[in-house]
């Protein structure tokens, strides 16, 4: 009879919890699909973009109800105030009033054109096995698919963002990206030359 009472109480438990709006009691990374994209191999969810935080930082919600912080893998926008911009990390651009301005001016662009394309929208998130699974910050880090393109990779291409020094699987792909748009100038590498100004 004891034990028929301890499982009555553990089902009223588990019941009250459910109506208590609480996040489901299994963490949302215990159901991850692993199917490669990209030729990525890593767990991957369809999730939720609830908040753009800046260009390459972003607040997702899973299907059971779970948030997280992700951190773009592989790039890096310009910061935006109140952060400080540092100019040494961009290549080409000069450590100047003038510099910083614009990358400033392209870190706001590059948050702007993330809250076009992610915010609110269900997304394919996925975790590069080959890359640190969090950052310093404890932010998770990974690829952000939106309609089967690497929005990631569309930052550098775009010139949003530069290649960010780490490893993951698809280097080399970025790093070409950003050379072709430093070639061609594109968006944060059209900065004025001397004879421009």
């Amino acid at each position: 009879m004891p034990n028929h009472r301890v499982a009555v109480a553990l089902v009223a438990v588990v019941l009250l919890g459910g109506c208590s709006g609480a996040a489901p009691l299994q963490p949302a990374n215990d159901s991850p699909t692993t199917a490669s994209v990209d030729g990525v191999e890593g767990p991957a969810w369809n999730v939720t973009v609830t908040h753009v935080v800046d260009g390459d930082t972003v607040d997702i919600r899973y299907a059971n109800g779970s948030a997280d912080t992700v951190r773009l893998l592989g790039v890096d926008t310009p910061e935006t105030p109140p952060n400080t911009v540092s100019s040494g990390e961009f290549e080409g651009i000069p450590d100047t009033e003038a510099g910083r301005d614009h990358l400033t001016a392209w870190g706001e662009r590059a948050t702007d054109f993330a809250e076009r394309e992610l915010a609110g929208k269900e997304v394919r998130l996925v975790v590069d096995s080959e890359a640190d699974r969090r950052g310093g910050y404890g932010r998770l880090l990974a690829y952000i698919y939106v309609d089967g393109e690497n929005f990631n990779k569309a930052l550098v291409t775009d010139g949003y963002a530069r290649l960010y020094d780490s490893e993951f699987t698809l280097r080399d792909d970025f790093a070409a990206s950003e050379r072709t748009a430093r070639r061609e100038a594109v968006g944060l590498w059209a900065f004025p030359s001397d004879d421009d100004a």
